[in-house]
């Protein structure tokens, strides 16, 4: 009596009894889905038959028991040809079938050898060490460069510049002695 019920619902699709509308529905457009692929499919050609029953696969075009049976038919088709240079993938189903609770469902944990991590924890803490010492070098080795550089930048500008005055001042002190020391020379010479 309930199949009549489905039936009158019209979850029965293609000899399968679908427990929703929305599951039937899937199954009638994949219907029309293979009724496409049929008569545009060259059957002679093994090259693209496989080109279509890929793409199907990897696209997932069919996802009821109408599509896989479809795949299915192809994928047989296709370990029947001499000619097929290439190892036929298999019809991935991604749907779960078991229904368990999850008291029922005993997966183990998995295990992870402590000693592998603590390896791995010490590779990288030596390594980040390394890499820390190597950062600070380069940045010592910067200031030491701008420290003693003779261009001036943010750290040494300012003896730079109070360098730069004196040496102007000193030229400037020994010019003025040169020329007060000729005028001398001039007016005793007169």
């Amino acid at each position: 009596m309930e199949e009549k019920n489905n039936n009158s619902n019209g979850n029965i699709v293609g000899g399968y009894c679908f427990g929703t509308a929305q599951d039937a529905e899937m199954a009638r457009q994949e219907e029309k889905k293979i009724e496409y692929l049929e008569s545009h499919m060259d059957y002679e050609k093994t090259e693209n038959m496989l080109l279509v029953y890929k793409k199907a696969i990897e696209s997932r075009i069919f996802s009821t028991p109408i599509g896989w049976e479809y795949l299915k038919r192809i994928q047989n088709e296709l370990n029947r040809r001499d000619d097929l240079k290439e190892e036929v993938p298999p019809i991935g189903l991604y749907t779960v079938f078991a229904h368990r609770t999850a008291d029922e469902i005993k997966v183990p944990a998995p295990r992870i050898p402590q000693k592998k991590e603590k390896r791995d924890v010490r590779r990288g803490m030596i390594a980040s060490v390394i890499i820390n010492v190597m950062l600070a070098a380069a940045v010592a080795a910067m200031f030491y460069i701008a420290l003693t550089s003779d261009n001036p930048n943010i750290l040494n500008y300012e003896n730079n510049l109070q360098n730069k005055y004196a040496q102007w001042e000193q030229e400037l002190t020994e010019r003025e002695n040169t020329v007060r020391e000729k005028e001398r020379n001039l007016m005793i010479d007169r």
